[in-house]
């Protein structure tokens, strides 16, 4: 059996034993568009440069012609049936030969940390890995090309990477003295870089709750290498009060779920029970999940045991146009831990869900921290105005005749009677007053207008 069915047969012993693989995605192949500076191969006749100062093992898998070619000073080519050099005049293709060399990019620009340059082998459709995860973990297998050639950057941590074992050129190696020596030699160091360090351990995950990833320290790193495009800094988030779950490098938009779970969780049962059960409905469809077992926060008066260390961070994210979905899945999972968690081996539940969308109008601005206090203060400020408005009210009344107030006086000694009641007399006259005439004289000084009425209808 050769690498390739050996590879294909070691997949399938990971498939069926519950092991994680990673497998390396970019090469160092001459074949390749994305390894050249003009994004595509030499055509005919070209001249050729590889970087002068690197070490590099390159794959040529078809035949070509080339009318100049500057090697690198330490490297190989591995040469496919059929595959090879011919030397071509310029003249022959006057296209290609004018123009400028071929420039082989640099082979150490791939580092181990990057997590676009790592694929998952079994990931379905509606599933996805924060950004620690996606750079293999101690407990995964890595697998990198059996029929490509391929280099990579350690990092500059003296720290070395664990991991559970390494596939290359064809085999699989467990064991730190045999991974070593395949490091230093000379296969190893045009494959492998940099002043990191690589080992492995038997240490599969055999508990079916999941394990830690254990790349914690590792995420500054990872960080600063999926970043790196972007100029060191995370893009806006399209939502108010976004999220960052454990081991993602930016904010997101959706919605958290922190589960505590009993020994008897089983991670890839619970996986696919998001998968068939919640992601398949139609109103699912727009969102990505992310289920993995992560170190919990500590919590106070909260009882010491081995489960209350670690939690199941599920992560719904939001992909589309529409909003709200990571909302609702939230909620349709705490009702279904609310009645199958004990069959589930789930404990407790908890969501953390991400603002309204930025640029949603006023109603965004209901789900804002300070929505509460705008709505105080706009009614203590109409109140306010409201304290103005009346005396000003009044006073515009009585300068328009519609409101009066006079002081009665008595008019031999001067002294206030106070308020005359129309209906009643004075309190404490000795004397009835007469009865109103039509005479001016008889007219009483302590009077209200009705602005109802007028002075001439009484």
């Amino acid at each position: 059996m050769g690498a390739p069915g050996r590879l294909l047969l070691w997949l399938q012993l990971c498939a069926l034993t519950r092991a994680a693989y990673k497998i390396w995605v970019p090469n160092t192949d001459f074949d390749a568009a994305d390894n050249w500076s003009q994004n595509q191969t030499p055509c005919a006749g070209a001249a050729v440069e590889f970087p002068a100062d690197k070490m590099v093992s390159v794959l040529v898998r078809e035949g070509h012609r080339v009318s100049d070619m500057l090697l690198p000073l330490d490297g190989e080519f591995v040469l496919a049936s059929g595959a090879g050099f011919s030397a071509a005049d310029t003249s022959s293709d006057l296209d290609c030969g004018a123009g400028t060399p071929a420039l082989f990019l640099d082979p150490d620009r791939f580092s181990w940390h990057d997590p676009l340059l790592w694929r998952t082998g079994d990931v379905a459709h509606g599933l996805f890995s924060v950004d620690t995860e996606r750079v293999p973990c101690r407990h995964d297998d890595v697998v990198f090309p059996a029929d490509g050639s391929f280099r990579v950057g350690l990092g500059p941590r003296a720290r070395p990477l664990r991991v559970s074992s390494v596939w290359a050129l064809g085999q699989k190696f467990t064991r730190d003295e045999d991974l070593a020596a395949f490091l230093a030699s000379r296969a190893g160091r045009l494959r492998f870089h940099g002043p990191g360090a690589l080992s492995v351990g038997p240490e599969a995950c055999a508990d079916p709750s999941g394990c830690v990833c254990g790349n914690t320290e590792e995420q500054p790193w990872i960080c600063a290498a999926l970043l790196q495009p972007l100029g060191g800094h995370c893009p806006q988030a399209a939502c108010h009060d976004a999220l960052r779950p454990e081991g993602q490098c930016c904010d997101l938009c959706g919605a958290i779920v922190s589960l505590t779970h009993s020994p008897a969780f089983d991670l890839e049962q619970y996986r696919a029970r998001l998968l068939h059960n919640f992601l398949t409905l139609p109103q699912y469809q727009e969102l990505q999940v992310a289920v993995s077992k992560v170190p919990r926060p500590p919590r106070p008066r909260e009882a010491t045991r081995a489960e209350a260390d670690t939690e199941i961070q599920v992560v719904l994210l939001e992909t589309g146009s529409e909003t709200g979905g990571a909302g609702r899945l939230a909620r349709a999972l705490l009702a279904d831990v609310a009645e199958h968690g004990e069959a589930l081996g789930v404990l407790s539940a908890t969501v953390q869900e991400s603002g309204a969308p930025i640029g949603a109008g006023s109603a965004a601005g209901l789900h804002r921290p300070g929505s509460l206090a705008g709505l105080v203060g706009g009614v203590a400020g109409a109140l306010c105005l409201l304290l103005l408005v009346l005396p000003a009210g009044a006073l515009w009344l009585h300068r328009t005749g519609r409101l009066r107030w006079r002081w009665r006086q008595d008019e031999a000694s001067g002294a206030p009677l106070g308020f005359h009641n129309p209906v009643f007399d004075v309190a404490g006259s000795p004397e009835q007053l007469p009865a109103p005439q039509a005479d001016a004289r008889s007219f009483s000084q302590i009077y209200f207008i009705n602005p109802l009425f007028t002075e001439a209808e009484a």
